[in-house]
C-alpha cells in the first residue's frame, strides 16, 4: 500500500558514473498526475486514491466517464489507476492536486508494471526457445514442431498449462527492485536503471518496490537472528 505514478515510457539509454561505470537506464516520463477522486473507509470501505494521466479531448470522452471527470472537476484524461494508500497518505492529498515524480528518491528501488510488446501468434520456438527436431534426413515436415504434448493410457490426456503454440507477448508484466538513478523533477523525467516492459510510448505504472530489502537493513535483520548451537558446534565454535 503505497502511492504510485502513471507515465510514458521514452526510451533506453546510458549514463556514465564518476568513477567511468556505464550503466543502461530507461527513460520514463513518469506524471504528472491527477488526484480525481479519493476512496475512505467510510464510503467504499478502504482506502485509496484514483489518478489520472495524459489529457485527452472531451470529444474522445464516453459521456459516463465524461461525467465522471465533471463530477471531480477534472480535465478528461486518457489513463486512470487507483493506488491503496493508509488513510494518513490519504489525508495529506488534495482533490485536484498534481502528483509528481518526487515522490521517489534516487537509489531507492521500484516495481514497474507494463504491457509487454505483442508478437501474434508464435511457435514453441520463439515463444519457449524449444530446440526443435533434428533437421537431418530422416525428419519430415517435422523441424520446428513441439514433438509429442500427451500420454498413453495413462493418465491419456494433455495436462492444463502445455507449452505448445499459442499468442506470446501482449501481456501484464511487472518488473521488480528497479534502481532509480536520477530524477528530473522540472521535466519529470526518470532515469530506473535496466529494461522497462513494453515498447516506447507505452504506458507504464511505477510504485515503490515490494521485495526489495536493503543490504544493510538484511544484515542488522542476519544478526538479530538467535544462533543455532547445533550449526555452531559443527563450525568448531
Amino acid at each position: 500500500m503505497s502511492l504510485g505514478l502513471l507515465g510514458k515510457k521514452v526510451g533506453m539509454t546510458q549514463i556514465f558514473t564518476e568513477d567511468g561505470t556505464c550503466v543502461p537506464v530507461t527513460v520514463v516520463q513518469a506524471g504528472p498526475c491527477k488526484v480525481l477522486q479519493k476512496k475512505t473507509d467510510e464510503k467504499e470501505a478502504y482506502t485509496a486514491v484514483q489518478v489520472g494521466f495524459q489529457e485527452k479531448k472531451e470529444s474522445r470522452t464516453s459521456k459516463p466517464l465524461l461525467g465522471h471527470f465533471k463530477k471531480y472537476k477534472a480535465t478528461p484524461t486518457r489513463y486512470l489507476h487507483e493506488f491503496r494508500v493508509t488513510p494518513e497518505e490519504l489525508g495529506k492529498l488534495e482533490d485536484g492536486s498534481d502528483i509528481k515524480a518526487d515522490i521517489f528518491e534516487v537509489g531507492k528501488h521500484v516495481d514497474v508494471i507494463g504491457t509487454s510488446k505483442g508478437r501474434g501468434f508464435t511457435g514453441v520456438m520463439k515463444r519457449y526457445n524449444f530446440a526443435g527436431a533434428p533437421a537431418g534426413h530422416g525428419t519430415h515436415e517435422a523441424f520446428r514442431h513441439p514433438g509429442s504434448v500427451g500420454q498413453a493410457s495413462t493418465p491419456g490426456r494433455v495436462f492444463k498449462g502445455q507449452k505448445m503454440p499459442g499468442r506470446y507477448g501482449n501481456a501484464q508484466i511487472t518488473t521488480q527492485s528497479l534502481q532509480v538513478v536520477d530524477i528530473d523533477p522540472d521535466k519529470n523525467l526518470m532515469l530506473i536503471k535496466g529494461a522497462v516492459p513494453g515498447p516506447n510510448g507505452g504506458f507504464v505504472v511505477i510504485q515503490h518496490a515490494v521485495k526489495y530489502i536493503n543490504r544493510k537493513e538484511k544484515q542488522i535483520q542476519d544478526n538479530k537472528r538467535p544462533v543455532n548451537p547445533l550449526k555452531a558446534s559443527k563450525r568448531g565454535g
